[in-house]
């Protein structure tokens, strides 16, 4: 995974840095994995705008991945490696060998032509999906389920992995990619290997024009609006009023937003860094 800079022949390539896309093997999508993503713009049913800064941006098609890979003892070939503009992560297509297409998160390092496997006595090898108790500790991993079955819901993102530390009884203990330390039941699937597209958190649009594209509205600072709009917001000249705090008035640096009844609070032994 390289990244790819460019001269600064004007403002917008000046500061311009994106990906080579030299993982990408083609352009053409599996049209039999793809769905219509409809642009709400922000807004609800009533057409009222609930998330702000949302809007236009390129046309784009969901692609269907496999979050499950429950298809167990039935080995697969990587046919390609793709872009998916919904994640930051690429997108690997295989082809099982009774025919059926699917996509999967593609992990770094997966080539094609690679087999994959997924089930009970599959080795530990890249692109493989295991139940953690049959993973070997220290082993690097991503698309962790929380429970059996569900589909994978943790470290999903480019570059992302967590890591299996140990076992105690019916549980894994995992380091998560936030640095928790937490408990998962050992009869969850993980999939071996850290997420592919790790360059993305160095990439820089270079200008705004590329965050519209993207579908992505300018971004207002609160102490610049009027009193009525936001708690940061009035005084005279460019005064800052208050402590940092969201529109709703939800303190902002600092403050615990984690519900301390929270179910899953038990199966966590050590908490994220801040």
């Amino acid at each position: 995974m390289a990244l790819k800079k460019f001269k600064p022949t004007t403002a917008g390539q000046r500061f311009k840095v994106i990906s080579a896309f030299d993982d990408i093997t083609t352009n053409q999508p599996e049209k039999s994995l793809l769905a219509p993503l409809k642009k709400s713009g922000g807004r609800n049913n009533d057409g009222k705008m609930t998330m702000r800064y949302m809007g236009g941006g390129h046309k784009q098609k969901y692609r269907i991945i496999d979050f499950k890979r429950d298809k167990d003892g039935i080995p697969a070939t990587v046919k390609s490696v793709e872009y998916d503009p919904n994640r930051t992560a690429r997108i690997a297509l295989v082809v099982y060998s009774d025919g059926e297409k699917r996509y999967i998160i593609a992990p770094h390092g997966l080539k094609v032509g690679q087999k994959i496997e997924s089930g009970k006595g599959v080795s530990p090898e890249i692109g493989n999906t295991l139940y953690l108790s049959e993973i070997p500790f220290g082993t690097v991993i991503h698309n962790v389920e929380l429970r059996p079955g569900q589909g994978a819901k943790m470290a999903r993102s480019a570059g992302n992995h967590a890591q299996l530390m140990s076992r105690d009884g019916k549980f894994a203990v995992l380091k998560m990619p936030s640095g928790e330390t937490r408990m998962i039941l050992q009869t969850c699937k993980a999939t071996i290997g850290a997420v592919s597209n790790g360059d993305h958190s160095l990439e820089c649009s270079g200008k705004a024009g590329r965050s519209r594209w993207q579908g992505r509205r300018p971004r207002v600072r609160g102490v610049v609006m009027n009193p009525v709009d936001h708690p940061m917001g009035g005084g005279e000249g460019r005064a800052s009023g208050g402590h940092p705090r969201s529109r709703n008035g939800m303190p902002a640096k600092g403050f615990k937003t984690r519900s301390k009844t929270k179910a899953s609070n038990k199966y966590i032994i050590e908490k994220r860094k801040k």
